[in-house]
């Protein structure tokens, strides 16, 4: 018995043993105490506490994401429609050189005015016709075209440049600054007087016959100069695009038809070496300047296109039948080698002939320029709509407006009218257009070799109102967003607006021509014309 005693004691405290033993491994498997590790230093917890902790997250209530309307919006039509503003000799803007400030800004609101209107979404403003400013600038006098006096300021003092900037952005208008790189002085421009960069920099101007003063483009110091002059520009004014036309050495009969005289320069190159031709010489001088302009503006503003207006024709027999002279042998530029390396953003050669005849026809030249065109950049051709008047020749620019778009890819299509004047004192041929090819507003075509941030998504905001909804959007990259479209959709028929950038509300009817309001969609456009993606709301 005694035996039996001690062994069943024995046996207890074994068994008690080993369970007191397992019961220690166990202890740190505790819920509170895990609980309490993860609020307290959450890159601690061990990897099964983690999960633990994400399945009682789950637990809670899930927030419900709202679902995107998917609609089928209309594509906005693309194409440039700009047009040039001339300020040397006060061929456009301002009319006169004695206007108040006042009476300038005003003629400067009704331009904007007018092409906004007539559904234009750019204006090329010639902001340096002859080394000279519209703008405050410390490297050139204020232009006697805008004050009648080289070097002084408009009274009261404000910034042309600044002034037309802002006003064409507000109403959803791209602005291109014009600028003559070479040429230092126009012979209406007034005396030359000592505030001229013809006496600033004599060195690098030479004196033409007809009474022009020309910078010499082969100089170091005139690439320079103009260089300073153009960055100058970018870095201080939030302008859309750089414009050079087809001012390069000049044309001959600038100098009496003889030749430019760039001796100096020429036998100094030669002297250091060099072995171009005279005519090789100049033209890789003017390669060297535009290559370097285009670059130094990317490493500044990559949305700031650069574009060139170049003469028309390349050389006579390109393509096979034109005829004319040759800007490759005249005025030393190699516009075509620009245009194939991919130089510029868009290309607006002047082609200021009709369709017929075929020696200078305008749709046989802008087709071989496509051709030539491998980079795939804007080819936005000059046509010339103050050449005449009369219906035929309205009914000329309407068909070079419609042969642009037959010609040019999809997207990419657009002209530059030469010039504004051709238009504002034209009603038949303003007339013509609007209740034409602009018969609807357009977006700018984009540029997809200029790298751009991508827009988010709008949000979009409807509150009805009576027989009327109020409509509110908002975006979170406010200061990137240059236009908006709002899409209006009744009785199952998509309309659209291009909107400025400013305006962010509208109120729409709730019903239209018998038809219900049945969705509303809001898109953000870049300022280089990228699209965001849609917010969409259905109308219960």
């Amino acid at each position: 018995m005694k035996r039996s005693l001690l062994f069943l004691t024995t046996a207890l405290f074994l068994l008690s043993s080993c369970s007191s033993k397992k019961n220690k491994k166990q202890e740190p498997v505790n819920t509170n105490t895990n609980v309490e590790i993860v609020k307290k230093d959450p890159p601690s917890v061990p990897k099964r506490e983690r999960m633990k902790n994400t399945i009682e997250t789950k637990e809670q209530p899930a927030v419900e994401k709202k679902k995107d309307i998917v609609v089928d919006l209309p594509l906005v039509p693309r194409e440039f429609r700009a047009a040039w503003v001339a300020s040397v000799a006060n061929i456009n803007w301002p009319s006169k050189n004695y206007l108040s400030t006042a009476e300038q800004q005003q003629e400067a609101i009704g331009i904007l005015d007018f092409l906004k209107t007539n559904n234009f979404n750019a204006v090329i403003f010639q902001v340096r016709p002859s080394a000279d400013a519209f703008y405050k600038s410390d490297l050139e006098p204020w232009s006697y075209f805008l004050t009648g006096t080289e070097g002084q300021a408009p009274s009261p003092y404000y910034d042309p440049l600044e002034f037309w900037v802002e006003q064409a952005h507000k109403r959803g208008i791209e602005l291109h600054v014009w600028l003559n790189p070479y040429r230092a002085h126009h012979t209406a421009g007034g005396a030359v007087t000592s505030a001229s960069m013809a006496r600033k920099m004599p060195e690098s101007v030479v004196k033409l016959k007809q009474g022009y003063y020309w910078f010499d483009p082969s100089k170091q110091s005139t690439q320079e100069h103009a260089a300073r002059v153009v960055m100058d520009i970018v870095k201080r004014y939030d302008i859309d695009g750089v414009h050079f036309d087809d001012y390069f050495y000049p044309y001959a009969e600038y100098n009496g038809g003889q030749d430019f005289p760039d001796s100096d320069s020429y036998n100094e190159f030669k002297r250091n070496g060099g072995t171009l031709s005279r005519g090789d010489f100049r033209r890789n001088s003017v390669n060297t300047f535009i290559e370097r302009i285009y670059k130094d503006i990317k490493r500044e503003k990559n949305f700031v296109k650069f574009g060139i207006s170049p003469f028309g024709i390349w050389k006579p027999g390109y393509p096979a039948g034109i005829q004319g002279s040759s800007q490759y042998d005249m005025l030393y530029a190699d516009a075509k080698l620009w245009l194939n390396k991919g130089w510029i953003d868009y290309f607006a050669p002047q082609l200021y002939w009709p369709i017929q005849p075929a020696k200078q026809s305008y749709t046989a030249l802008l087709k071989w320029w496509e051709s030539e065109n491998t980079t795939g950049r804007h080819l936005w051709p000059g046509i010339n709509t103050v050449g005449r008047r009369g219906p035929e020749y309205v009914q000329e620019i309407v068909n070079q407006v419609a042969a642009a778009r037959n010609i040019l890819p999809d997207n990419r299509n657009g002209v530059i009218h030469w010039s504004l004047a051709g238009l504002i004192k034209n009603p038949a041929m303003t007339q013509a257009l609007v209740e034409g090819p602009y018969q609807s507003k357009a977006l700018v075509p984009p540029s997809p070799w200029l790298n751009a941030n991508p827009l988010l998504k709008p949000t979009l905001l409807l509150t009805p109102q009576g027989n009327n909804m109020f409509l509110k959007w908002q975006h979170q990259q406010i200061d990137q967003v240059a236009k908006w479209v709002l899409y209006l959709n009744y009785g199952g028929e998509w309309k659209y607006e291009i909107l400025e950038p400013g305006v962010t509300t509208k109120d729409v009817p709730t019903a239209l021509n018998n038809k219900k309001l049945q969705y509303v969609a809001v898109k953000a456009i870049d300022r280089l014309s990228n699209e965001s993606p849609y917010i969409a709301e259905k109308i219960k």
